[in-house]
């Protein structure tokens, strides 16, 4: 069986600061630096300690105007403490890229979007991988490839309203650890890690209860007994 994607954890130095951004702009339920969404298929869970900031995250959200306009989220994103972050993107481009409090990277995507259509608010996580990686999620998480074309690749759960993508290669430099990693819940913990193994993955640390493993990429997520 399948881990369950429980949660994306996000390394701050004050988890309750960035909670509570993300917690207003999303409208999110705040609990125990935790947010939470029925409607979403992961938690958001912001946790210390910090890393030192090198480069680009390698993965970071993108909220749709699916509901609301871009204008008027991208205002209430400034509002509340988020700012214009130039990452390179061309004049001509569509997608509003701002950092929030700590400096974590966001595209606010525009009204229309084809790829983001049926999703929620926070419709995608995206993130810098190969095509080996995403086909390495999909096994893990049972979710369905629902993009597969010239290295890059998405999943998304099989009701839909939230997709995870990559962006194929080259790859971003990497700096250090990530500061945000996919928690995922097993109930057969030692079982899944092998399963895990077996697509590719590696242990990078083991504690009672909870293994910290690094997907095809290097990439680091948990693993805990449900």
């Amino acid at each position: 069986m399948a881990s369950t994607l429980h949660a994306l954890t996000i390394l701050t130095a004050d988890p309750d600061r960035l909670a509570r951004f993300w917690g207003d702009l999303l409208g999110w339920r705040l609990e125990d630096h935790g947010l939470s969404h029925a409607d979403a298929p992961l938690r958001l869970v912001f946790a210390a300690p910090d890393l030192p900031r090198g480069g680009l995250n390698q993965s970071h959200f993108h909220l749709t105007s699916n509901a609301a306009s871009q204008e008027a989220t991208v205002s209430r994103a400034l509002e509340l403490g988020a700012a214009r972050l130039d990452v390179g993107q061309l004049p001509d481009e569509d997608h509003v890229v701002l950092a929030d409090p700590d400096g974590n990277e966001f595209c606010v995507i525009e009204e229309g979007n084809n790829w983001l259509a049926g999703t929620g608010f926070l419709g995608e996580l995206a993130a810098d991988g190969t095509r080996d990686v995403g086909l390495f999620w999909a096994a893990a998480l049972d979710w369905p490839l629902v993009h597969d074309e010239d290295g890059e690749t998405a999943i998304s759960p099989s009701g839909g309203g939230f997709k995870i993508a990559w962006g194929g290669e080259p790859l971003n430099e990497r700096h250090a650890r990530n500061r945000m990693h996919l928690v995922l819940v097993a109930d057969e913990l030692e079982a899944e890690v092998e399963r895990l193994e077996s697509w590719g993955a590696s242990v990078t640390e083991r504690t009672a209860g909870h293994i910290e493993m690094a997907d095809p990429d290097g990439n680091e997520f948990h693993v805990r007994a449900g």
